[in-house]
């Protein structure tokens, strides 16, 4: 993976602890939309398996991988209201200001893109975020003078796992697409590089089992923080195959 020139990093999951920053978040969201209505509230919850006690998403939630043009119907039909461009809007404001409250990053992202981005690398986030909420946590985490780009569910080139995140970055910069990798915790990150025809680096810091991702992957670490190492030619947690660096 010597010829890489472009990194675009997935947000929640990669960069931000999913859990601790909208598992805390999402019990606010939730209760703010419902109301005083318990039983609202509990419909919320059922359907993005979400754990209330605990603060936390099951693996299978929508929400893990999914924007809220993804869940955002489910919740609409949970609460019995339209879904439409400003209910998802609504969300969207809500878990924005919850998000950047409760935000928890993974280890210290910045000192790895300062490293990344030293050594010649072009970066870029593409999240199932809204672009504006990504906008504000990268700024937050001090990590906005560091991209070239940030791409949001809501940007217009689509959500994840289709493609077009990715494709636009690289029409922009004129970059071939096997000179990119996405670096992401989820089979949408996954498809999202191969449907663009880049690569792909899984990270195990995520909410969810990758173990059936890892055949997929050209390159697999513990955390962004083990990959400035791993792709100046250390030793990542686990390489795979023929596409080990």
């Amino acid at each position: 993976m010597h010829d890489l020139t472009a990194l675009l990093f997935d947000k929640d999951g990669t960069l931000v602890h999913f859990d601790r920053t909208w598992g805390r978040a999402a019990g606010a969201v939730m209760r703010a939309l419902a109301g005083d209505d318990p039983h609202g509230v509990a419909r919320l919850e059922a359907v993005s398996h979400y754990i209330a006690e605990e603060e936390r998403f099951l693996p299978s939630s929508p929400l893990v991988s999914g924007s809220s043009a993804h869940y955002g119907p489910l919740w609409a039909h949970a609460l019995g209201r339209p879904a439409d461009a400003a209910f998802l809007s609504e969300i969207d404001r809500l878990f924005a200001a919850e998000g950047l409250m409760n935000l928890t990053p993974i280890g210290h992202p910045r000192h790895a893109l300062e490293q990344l981005k030293s050594a010649g690398f072009l970066l870029g986030i593409v999240t199932n975020d809204a672009e504006e909420n990504a906008r504000q946590q990268a700024g937050a985490l001090g990590l906005l003078p560091l991209l070239a780009a940030i791409h949001g569910y809501d940007s217009g080139f689509g959500s994840k796992p289709g493609p077009g995140m990715v494709t636009a970055f690289a029409e922009r910069f004129g970059l071939a697409p096997r000179t990119m990798a996405v670096i992401g915790d989820s089979a949408h990150d996954m498809a999202a590089a191969h449907g663009a025809g880049a690569r792909f680096i899984l990270v195990r810091s995520g909410p969810a089992p990758v173990d059936d991702l890892i055949a997929g992957s050209d390159l697999v670490v513990d955390s962004v923080e083990d990959l400035p190492a791993a792709l100046a030619g250390g030793r990542a947690s686990s390489l795979t195959g023929e596409n080990a660096v």
